[in-house]
């Protein structure tokens, strides 16, 4: 998956919104001001890191050696993927699709209604 395709699928999830609060060379998208996907967009090639369940996540390390424990986060929670083409595109979609539902889910009930609304934070 090439940026652009990725940064769009990322944005396209309901209240995403970008930031680079760690500096120009990592893209963070947030829901509900949670992170929940960042990418080191100047890396080759793509690296993203997503919240991921803990079960799940060991068992994509164990399959995938393109995933290993999250880079500078809380490994337990999250998986920095490697986009080398190992790993198909609905693989990685699926990744950022969980990731997203961990995140919304977690926000307070106030905020995942005005998500479920389409309202902007």
């Amino acid at each position: 998956m090439q940026l652009e395709a990725l940064r769009a699928y990322l944005l396209s999830r309901p209240g995403a919104a970008e930031d680079r609060p760690f500096g120009p060379q990592t893209l963070v998208v947030k829901v509900g001001g949670k992170m929940f996907a960042l990418v080191g967009d100047a890396a080759t090639p793509l690296d993203i890191s997503l919240k991921c369940d803990p079960a799940h996540a060991q068992f994509l390390r164990d399959s995938f050696a393109a995933v290993r424990p999250g880079y500078h986060l809380n490994k337990e929670h999250w998986n920095t993927v490697t986009l080398d083409g190992s790993i198909d595109d609905d693989g990685i979609r699926a990744m950022i699709d969980e990731s997203y539902r961990l995140v919304a889910g977690s926000l307070t009930k106030a905020a995942q209604r005005r998500l479920a609304s389409g309202e902007q934070e």
